[in-house]
């Protein structure tokens, strides 16, 4: 098997370091291996363990939460059905997080489109 250094790791998920080992430090790599002189040593397994951690932080998944899954993740098959229910409710919470920001989105393009006409018609009361 083949292992990636930290900084091998972070470049391939597009990350600093520091971000790889402050969420060590939470808890959520429960996986990593390290070599004789203590390095941290990465895995194609657990860089997809580490891209599913990204993919809930970036949808605002908590901190503590996603070690909740980690940990079940760690416990192996036994904490599927709970691992799914956490899966479907945090979908519904993006979802709805979503259907948000489209809305709100909706009220910045209105004072874009309110701005833009504005300036046009200033501009062209200059002329």
């Amino acid at each position: 098997m083949s292992y990636l250094t930290i900084g091998e790791a972070a470049a391939k998920l597009h990350i600093p370091e520091s971000t790889i080992r402050y969420y060590e430090k939470k808890g959520l790599l429960p996986f990593i291996e390290r070599d004789e002189a203590g390095r941290r040593l990465f895995s194609e397994r657990q860089l997809a363990l580490f891209e599913i951690i990204l993919c809930l932080k970036n949808t605002q998944m908590p901190i503590g939460e996603i070690k909740q899954y980690m940990d079940w993740v760690a416990e192996g098959d036994r904490t599927i059905d709970l691992r799914l229910e956490m899966m479907e409710n945090h979908k519904k919470t993006v979802l709805a997080t979503i259907e948000l920001m489209n809305e709100s989105l909706k009220g910045i393009d209105f004072k874009i489109e309110r701005y833009t006409n504005q300036i046009n018609q200033r501009e062209e009361e200059r002329e």
